[in-house]
């Protein structure tokens, strides 16, 4: 009997987007993101040499600050293309500074089995210890590894592997900023191999449009509740967006002053309650006190669960702009228990 042949190793894209990753200096001392997928898959030793197997797309060269979500939209399209062209997998390298809230956006439109890994770098090309090339082969790895199919986005940095929905920056300069507070990362690479720490996952996806509903464009804004906060920054919030995600204190709590402004606007518009510590659940029903977590859910906020505000400004826009109800809305937020 002749040998098995072995397995065809699998197709991965790697669209670049820009960010730290791909940055070199620039003659006013700084640096700025100029190098191209296939610059970047070059300078990663071992992977150069999978070049029959890599498809590299230089979508956009820009800062993780500048994204939008139409630079989103249009990237869930390059996604798409890369997959129905062949890939197995697709690896996005994008800037750290908003990788958190992209790839969770990501996530929520991303219903394929096919694994979409986001990955980036915390120091640049040209610094000592750039970490960009081995983010970037742990995260080829990750897409290649059959085990991450059915898993929504993922975000590979420092040789660790975050559920989209979980991660977040908690590190302005580390190497190992991304974490996943309420979860635990899913998995580690050992020796350049993904091993896994958790098993299948419930994955959420939101549609371009709700039935009988029209996509549109929509407002929604973040507000940080700090100490002795001054209600005109929420007044007639109602009439300026389309939904407000409050980050307040604590599990849940706001000063009194903001009571007022919140119950009118939540009276109109979807009002979605977080906690700015972005790590536990905002809590329902513990403390009764005016402005308390189980004062605003009655006058008629909406939990956050355990997503974090900016998370929770994510999934709220996305389902307005789908054109989701208020039902639909509160039982999204209510349904994010893991």
């Amino acid at each position: 009997m002749s040998p098995q042949a072995p397995a065809e190793a699998a197709i991965v894209a790697v669209i670049g987007v820009g960010g730290t990753i791909a940055m070199v200096p620039t003659s006013d001392g700084g640096v700025s993101p100029q190098l191209t997928a296939a610059d970047l898959v070059q300078a990663v030793p071992g992977l150069a040499e999978h070049g029959d197997r890599l498809r590299v797309v230089d979508f956009r060269r820009m800062p993780g600050a500048w994204l939008s979500f139409a630079d989103l939209d249009d990237l869930r399209t390059a996604v798409d293309q890369a997959i129905a062209g062949g890939a197995a997998g697709v690896v996005v390298t994008t800037g750290t500074d908003s990788i958190e809230e992209m790839a969770y956006y990501l996530d929520l439109r991303h219903t394929r089995p096919e694994p979409l890994v986001v990955t980036g770098a915390m120091r640049n090309p040209a610094t000592a210890g750039a970490d960009g090339p081995a983010n970037l082969l742990a995260a080829v790895a990750t897409a290649t590894d059959p085990a991450a199919r059915d898993r929504g986005v993922l975000v590979v940095l420092n040789d660790e592997i975050h559920l989209a929905a979980r991660v977040q920056k908690s590190h302005t300069t580390s190497p190992a900023a991304f974490t996943s507070p309420n979860a635990g990362p899913a998995g580690r690479l050992v020796e350049g191999t993904p091993r896994w720490l958790t098993g299948p996952v419930t994955r959420r996806s939101v549609p371009a449009a709700y039935p009988g509903a029209t996509a549109r464009a929509v407002r929604v804004m973040l507000h940080t509740v700090t100490l002795d906060d001054d209600p005109v920054f929420l007044a007639d919030a109602e009439s300026r967006m389309d939904g407000l995600v409050v980050a307040g204190m604590g599990v849940g709590h706001v000063p009194a002053v903001l009571v007022e402004p919140l119950t009118k606007a939540a009276a109109a518009i979807p009002v979605v309650l977080a906690s700015r510590i972005g790590r536990g659940p905002v809590l329902t029903s513990s403390y009764g006190f005016p402005g308390s977590e189980r004062d605003l859910l009655g006058r008629g906020l909406i939990p956050a669960g355990f997503l974090d505000p900016l998370k929770a400004r994510v999934l709220l826009r996305t389902l307005l702009a789908a054109g989701a109800t208020g039902e639909q809305i509160r039982q999204e937020f209510a349904d994010d228990v893991s």
